[in-house]
């Protein structure tokens, strides 16, 4: 017995002098981990949900036959009215006609849809009666069929029932819903692979949305030809939400050291923080982009690099639909919902927009600048990923390196430089703090906790970028 218990007491100080970034530590692995949630505080398991994912160039012909197989009597076909004249919707629809497919089109999704878009979706969905719901187009057109699934299933159900507390009630979804197909045409949101639906609550002129695994699309199409009629804008901020989907992921809290621990699996949510797993597809997915990203924005034909792209958004939407984000896009969402006059370039909208992955990139620089010390070593990987020589770099420079490699990746790729250029000032920032604060459902994850005079200064320093 005495050798065993100098064994254990040796192995207690190892763990004690053990680096505690969780990149490097032994923390996702410990065995005190299965104690009851009664007696815990943090949590001590994680899942991994995902939607099945199919690709392959031309693939989305095989849409019909999926269809039939499924036994659809009546199709739901959401797409955007941009979208429904392009290759993509056309692929689709020829598929439908060609394997015998009763269906309906929906093309009045609005790019970075609101509340009352959502609300014009599922009573659309709701007088219809569909069995089988197909989404052809970006993250707003997925997002929005989820949405209309859901509530048709559950038609009494209120609006504000399933959406993220604080803003809604967050209940658990415990219905089913029916089979959602979706099928990207943007290489960013990942929206094909997670449960989660993001929509601008125009109440408080703040984006929200609904988490639950309940809601991921049955199948992704993942059709790399799709990406060839994006925009070079489009391609960009598409782009940069891969980038913050896999390193916020990668530098999230890790999964056990989240609180509270759930009473009952159904209460564990989508965003669980950092592990294993998920830290697997987000490093994987900012490898593919730093080789491939800057070829696919500069280049619309270059399918090799678009193709890339395309499964960097899905390898990254694997890791964050179960890691989560953190700072960057808790601080997007208002950064979108307060825009004024912004026109975004390449985007063929009637409203001011600031577009989803251009929201949650101008704040990265800061944002990682500020996270860097509580797990410098991730922070380190991610800026030599991208191109950093950290070879002469100490741990407390971590943040510094990868904010000036993020500034000379959004400099090269031309981005608007900072908040200042749109349409925000130092007047801003108390609203765009006010809109952030009831983003805890991502911001708590953040690796290092935060006030919000943290956040008014990560504001004022992201106003300009270079």
């Amino acid at each position: 017995m005495a050798g065993r218990d100098r064994v254990v007491h040796l192995l207690r100080q190892l763990e004690r002098a053990a680096c505690r970034c969780p990149a490097h530590s032994n923390t996702f692995h410990q065995g005190s981990g299965s104690a009851s949630c009664t007696v815990r505080k943090t949590d001590y398991a994680f899942e991994m949900a995902s939607s099945n994912i199919r690709y392959g160039e031309g693939v989305s012909r095989e849409i019909g036959m999926d269809l039939q197989n499924l036994g659809a009597r009546n199709v739901c076909l959401m797409t955007d009215k941009n979208l429904s004249l392009l290759p993509p919707v056309k692929a689709v629809l020829e598929s439908l006609a060609k394997n015998g497919v009763k269906y309906k089109v929906y093309d009045n999704v609005r790019v970075e849809p609101t509340d009352t878009s959502f609300k014009e979706a599922i009573a659309f969905a709701k007088n219809n009666s569909f069995d089988v719901f197909v989404a052809v187009g970006g993250g707003s057109v997925i997002d929005t069929c989820k949405a209309a699934n859901l509530y048709a299933c559950h038609p009494d159900a209120d609006f504000l029932d399933f959406v993220n507390a604080p803003i809604g009630k967050g209940k658990p979804i415990t219905g089913a819903l029916k089979p959602l197909i979706a099928v990207p045409t943007t290489a960013g949101t990942g929206s094909e692979t997670t449960g989660v639906a993001i929509f601008d609550y125009e109440p408080l002129k703040a984006k929200t949305g609904i988490a639950s695994r309940a809601i991921r699309p049955t199948l992704g199409i993942v059709d790399p030809i799709h990406t060839l009629s994006m925009p070079e804008r489009v391609a960009a901020n598409s782009g940069f939400d891969v980038l913050c989907h896999a390193l916020e992921s990668y530098t999230a809290l890790p999964y056990n050291q989240r609180s509270p621990c759930p009473p009952n699996p159904i209460n564990r949510p989508a965003y669980q923080g950092s592990n294993p797993i998920s830290d697997v597809w987000s490093r994987h997915a900012l490898n593919v982009l730093a080789k491939y990203m800057k070829r696919a924005v500069r280049d619309p034909e270059d399918l090799e690099a678009r193709s890339s792209m395309h499964l960097a958004s899905v390898f990254a939407g694997i890791g964050f639909g179960n890691a989560g984000v953190h700072l960057c896009h808790g601080m997007s969402y208002p950064i979108a919902g307060n825009v004024k006059t912004h026109s975004a370039k390449g985007y063929s909208v009637e409203h001011a927009l600031v577009p989803h992955g251009l929201s949650v990139v101008l704040t990265s620089p800061a944002v990682f600048n500020f996270t860097a010390p509580m797990c410098p070593e991730r922070h380190l990987e991610a800026a030599e990923i991208l191109g950093a020589d950290i070879s002469q770099v100490k741990r407390e420079d971590a943040g510094a390196v990868l904010a000036d490699t993020l500034r000379q990746f959004l400099f090269d790729l031309q981005v608007e430089d900072g908040l200042g250029a749109v349409g925000y000032s130092k007047d801003d920032i108390p609203d765009l703090v006010k809109g952030t604060i009831p983003q805890e459902r991502v911001t708590k994850l953040s690796p290092r906790e935060h006030t919000e005079e943290d956040l008014s200064l990560l504001f004022e320093a992201s106003m300009k970028l270079y």
